[in-house]
């Protein structure tokens, strides 16, 4: 599946991998709440509650608690805020987007056979958003560390003369050649090296590998700016059945889409004495289609008229994932007494062979009790081992490095969710509490997520309408360029606010 998203790119190439990484696992690997607004007031602890669209994505036995077949509709508000602590400089920004993130309908057969254990049967079909990538931060301050060390890093070991233009050899020409025949590295060493930003040791020697920068020592003025788009959905189709009165069975079938797309600039200048090159304008573009598959199973247990019990089985999810990129550098250095502008872009796609993520599975087990009619509380524990992420195939050195890395890196996390609905006549109000553990072992990498909800609703009879408001919040330190000799990074202090709105027919 290949999409071109940039209209100047005149040429496109292909070659065996890129530098995917820890981040990236992640993006696709951790799902938020995102459900109708029933659920989400509850903070999404449904996993023994069943009876809504977004429950039975948690749990699909909950499909077969429903009495009746129902069809629900939530539309979503997504509010994001970003503060940014760059040495010690701080910034904030904001990100707003509406989205259609659910919709789904469920099916109830019931079984008229009085002599038969099996009451009912189900069959449901909904759509789920499970991640939201709109978002965008700002980052600027003062570093005594400049971005040639990302040049550097990746030009070790580089030939010098892979790097220069032969007669009749554009940017364009050279930087494919590279990315075809000697991989990621090598285009950023090009980059570098044509922009002036580094220097070989040994001008003469074209099988020079090791090279020095133009930029000297001091202090460094810079910014970095990234705006992404895109989403996680999940499409489900699920069937169930409800044995005797007090048991309910449910299995889902998954199908994953991944569309990710990621725009970043970093900009330094600096006035340092000796430098050759003062100012740097850096871009990378990202853009990355996926899809996948998942299975749940799950039950629900109706212990007596007051308690009930959940336990769900989530399998890993395989995805296939492509991802294309863009990049283009400008630099302005002093040549004696005028100033050159260079610009190299190369104007080329690079898209890179499709390769596999296996996302970590998921335990969940729930309890609920539920006071008469009048209201309820539930609570939902689940479990996920972030170190069983994989990029595959397993056989590529760099999948193996990062492989090995995340096992190191990453741990299993705990996630709590905590709901309560009060019903009074024809109205329901909703809160709820949510807490997920960090999935890396140094919490200053990624501290844990708290959130709270709160939500109305109110029942027409076959037509319902619910409001929800959830807020979430978490830190987490962001490295502009992961996995490179350039290892800047901001403080991102992240503020969550969505707003769902969510219609709910009984036929």
């Amino acid at each position: 599946m290949r999409r071109y998203f940039f209209l100047i790119i005149a040429l496109i190439f292909v070659q065996e991998f890129n530098a995917q990484n820890i981040v990236d696992a992640l993006r696709y690997s951790q799902n938020g709440v995102f459900g109708s607004a029933r659920f989400n007031s509850m903070s999404g602890a449904f996993g023994a509650l069943g009876g809504d669209l977004s429950g039975m994505q948690l749990n699909p036995a909950g499909s077969a608690v429903f009495l009746n077949s129902s069809a629900s509709v939530s539309l979503s508000l997504f509010d994001k805020k970003n503060e940014t602590n760059y040495f010690n400089n701080l910034n904030s920004t904001y990100n707003t987007a509406l989205n259609f993130n659910q919709a789904g309908a469920v099916f109830v057969f019931d079984n008229f056979n009085e002599e038969s254990v099996w009451r009912k049967f189900t069959l449901g079909f909904n759509y789920e958003m499970t991640n939201n990538f709109d978002d965008a931060h700002y980052s600027s301050g003062q570093s005594s560390k400049s971005i040639d060390s990302y040049f550097l890093g990746y030009a070790d070991g580089i030939p010098l003369n892979l790097l220069e233009l032969q007669p009749g050899e554009s940017i364009s020409s050279l930087y494919r050649f590279l990315g075809e025949n000697e991989g990621f590295a090598a285009q950023q060493a090009f980059l570098g090296y044509q922009s002036f930003i580094i220097d070989p040791v040994d001008f003469d020697n074209p099988n020079n590998t090791s090279y020095l920068s133009t930029i000297a020592s001091g202090t460094f003025n810079q910014e970095f700016l990234s705006e992404s788009t895109g989403y996680n959905a999940k499409f489900s189709v699920n069937v169930g059945a409800q044995i005797n009165d007090n048991f309910y069975f449910g299995l889902n079938l998954n199908s994953h889409v991944i569309d990710y797309r990621e725009s970043s600039i970093f900009y330094e200048v600096n006035s340092n004495e000796g430098s050759l090159v003062n100012e740097i304008g850096f871009r990378n573009n990202l853009a990355v289609i996926g899809d996948g598959f998942s299975a749940q199973l799950g039950i629900i247990s109706r212990a007596t008229d007051y308690f009930r019990f959940g336990l769900v089985y989530d399998t890993p999810t395989w995805y296939s994932i492509s991802e294309e990129t863009t990049q283009q550098i400008s630099t302005i250095r002093d040549d004696g007494n005028q100033s050159i502008t260079e610009r190299i872009r190369p104007n080329i796609i690079n898209v890179y062979e499709e390769y596999t993520l296996k996302t970590p599975g998921k335990f969940t087990g729930s309890v609920a009790y539920l006071f008469g009619k009048t209201g309820l509380i539930s609570v939902d524990y689940s479990y996920k081992d972030y170190s069983n992420i994989e990029f595959r195939p397993t056989n590529v050195t760099a999948f193996a490095q990062e492989n090995n890395k995340i096992e190191n890196v990453l741990k299993g996390s705990s996630s709590i969710n905590i709901g309560g609905e009060y019903r009074y006549n024809a109205i329901s109000f909703r809160g709820g509490f949510r807490y997920e553990e960090s999935p890396y072992n140094d919490t200053n990498v990624m501290d844990d997520l708290t959130g709270y909800s709160i939500g109305l609703g109110y029942n027409f009879g076959s037509f319902k309408v619910d409001l929800a408001y959830m807020q979430t919040q978490q830190e987490r330190f962001n490295q502009f360029y992961p996995n490179s000799a350039f290892g800047n990074a901001s403080i991102i202090e992240a503020t969550e606010n969505l707003f769902t709105l969510t219609t709910n027919f009984t036929f």
